[in-house]
């Protein structure tokens, strides 16, 4: 015989609404968590880009009274192309590889009649003018025919990276002022390959001495983020 209060215990296994997973809202807590997560990355991102940004806007916005940029900027500025040149032993360079450092840069023929050798010259002169600074500034000189440099200039010029280049393509990157020929003109771009500034076509005792101010203007406000070698 059943025992009856053992059947009375017996009862049905109920399911409520109560009995199923609940998605987990949002606290306010989590969501003051996630604003301020979201807030330190931004302020990350801004440490990192501000040195750059205000060497810049230290050159190109606040002037002292007086002060005057030898050289002509470029706005724009123009970002060095995907060119390959050609080294003189043969070899394909990508122009990006140049990226990392200062480039004070000269256009001109193989041969190199006597305005070209002055230019090589006083871009020599200002690169050893730059004393210690020097080491973040590299000199290009991009050839524009098939003509070879001769062995006494390539000797006079160590140093200086030399690469081919047809105009045509160049010109696409570096261009001279209105009148002016390509070959005119000093050319610096900064580490981050950005063509900015154009200099010449007069190069006397003045001129020099007004591209050297505005060289160690653009080092002295670059100095905080920008360091020796690539």
């Amino acid at each position: 015989m059943a025992d009856p209060k053992s059947a009375h215990d017996l009862q049905p296994i109920g399911l409520t609404v109560y009995d199923l997973p609940q998605p987990e809202a949002s606290t306010p807590d989590e969501t003051v968590r996630t604003r301020h997560g979201r807030l330190k990355l931004f302020f990350i991102f801004l440490a990192c880009a501000a040195p750059i940004l205000l060497s810049y806007f230290t050159y190109y916005v606040v002037r002292p009274e007086g002060r005057r940029s030898h050289g002509e900027l470029i706005e724009p500025q123009r970002l060095i192309p995907e060119l390959r040149a050609t080294a003189l032993n043969g070899s394909a360079v990508a122009l990006p590889q140049l990226k990392g450092q200062w480039l004070l840069v000269t256009v001109g023929a193989g041969a190199c009649a006597a305005d070209c050798e002055r230019l090589l010259f006083v871009q020599r002169q200002l690169h050893k003018l730059l004393n210690k600074e020097r080491d973040r500034v590299d000199r290009v000189w991009f050839i524009t025919d098939a003509a070879t440099p001769s062995a006494e200039l390539q000797q006079a010029i160590e140093g200086t990276t030399v690469l081919r280049l047809p105009e045509s393509e160049l010109a696409t990157w570096l261009t001279p002022a209105s009148g002016r020929a390509l070959a005119d003109h000093l050319y610096l771009v900064d580490p981050q390959g950005h063509w900015m500034m154009r200099f010449g076509p007069t190069y006397d005792a003045q001129s020099v001495s007004g591209i050297k101010r505005d060289l160690e203007r653009l080092l002295r406000a670059s100095s905080s983020w920008d360091q020796p070698g690539r």
